[in-house]
């Protein structure tokens, strides 16, 4: 291992320090670094420390007073992200906001595992220094957010004036201000009524690390789903409309299976539905496993201009990839009859 870009830090230990963990003696060592005892400790872990000049990676070994403790800390990463030239989908702009239609797999902002490649980088290359600096260095002019592999409309400040008035919008979650977003879902199996509102808490899951759960009461935050059948394919399967009264995250994914209709190719909340699936038509079972992401779209996004308070109103047809998964379970209804 090189260290050549890495800063190099050594300190003899005092006999009061003797008997002291590695981890402990380096933290306080480099607090003026404001580096945390987590980041030491995961750096002695990773090789970076040293006793005497030999490596030590166990941030529990003790020291004797005399010995030489070394660090070798990473330079800092640059926190702002950069401008990409990834294309956009620009359905409406102006001076002070714009509205994207957002594919699939496309990740909104910077985040652990996904540092580049994101909506934001295409913005900061799209709109240069004019991008709402109010959602921070990593998420400048983002005001809402869909997951990585949710599709559809998506509106971004590129004011702070527009900024504030979107923020509020959507911290209102539509119960004074006028705010609808709408979402088209394929779900399994049909809903026993044409409509209906799922009220239910979310919170984060028990267990499961990158899952959010429905949850008493009072433990989570309130989450309201309206949902309607639009269409339904031979009972094995349907496509609602959810208008959202609130806006949590994966709460169309969460509520729909709560409901007993997860969303299908959903990989968190719809992993029980393989056999439902081997009952698809040969189409539509291609057509779903070529999917690769769970089959929900933005459809709809309508709000007040944030500063000229203009009612605004944008749709958004299927993706070609959910039209066809569409067509080949329509498909399979017109033959049933």
């Amino acid at each position: 291992m090189t260290f050549e870009k890495y800063l190099c830090l050594a300190y003899r230990v005092a006999p009061e320090h003797g008997g002291e963990r590695l981890d402990r003696f380096l933290a306080a060592a480099v607090s003026e670094q404001n580096v945390s005892r987590t980041r030491v400790k995961s750096l002695i872990e990773a090789g970076h420390a040293s006793i005497d000049g030999a490596t030590v990676k166990d941030p529990s070994q003790l020291l004797r007073a005399g010995q030489t403790a070394g660090l070798h800390l990473p330079p800092p990463a640059d926190p702002a992200p950069s401008g990409e030239n990834i294309p956009l989908q620009i359905v409406y702009e102006d001076e002070h906001l714009l509205v994207i239609d957002k594919p699939a797999g496309l990740v909104v902002h910077p985040a652990g595992g996904h540092e580049t490649g994101t909506l934001v980088n295409a913005l900061i290359a799209h709109c240069g220094a004019s991008l709402s600096g109010i959602g921070g260095v990593k998420r400048p002019g983002i005001v809402h957010r869909l997951d990585k592999d949710t599709s559809g409309l998506l509106v971004v400040a590129k004011t702070d004036a527009a900024h504030h008035g979107l923020a509020k919008l959507f911290a209102d979650h539509g119960k004074t201000l006028p705010l609808t977003r709408e979402y088209l879902a394929f779900v399994w199996g049909t809903p026993a009524r044409p409509s209906g509102t799922i009220d239910a808490s979310l919170g984060r899951h028990a267990t499961g690390r990158q899952k959010i759960a429905v949850v008493p009461e009072g433990r989570g935050r309130r989450a309201v789903t309206h949902w309607r059948l639009i269409e339904s394919f031979a009972g094995e399967a349907s496509l609602v409309s959810c208008r959202l009264e609130t806006g949590r995250t994966h709460q169309i994914r969460v509520h729909m299976a709560h409901m007993g209709h997860s969303v299908l190719g959903d990989p968190l909340y719809a992993t029980g539905f393989k056999s439902k699936a081997a009952r698809l038509p040969s189409e539509a079972q291609a057509n779903l496993g070529a999917l690769s992401r769970q089959a929900l779209h933005a459809a709809v996004l309508g709000f007040p201009h944030p500063v000229t308070d203009v009612p605004m109103r944008f749709e958004s047809p299927l993706p070609q990839a959910l039209q066809r998964l569409r067509d080949a379970l329509a498909g399979q209804d017109s033959r049933s009859g």
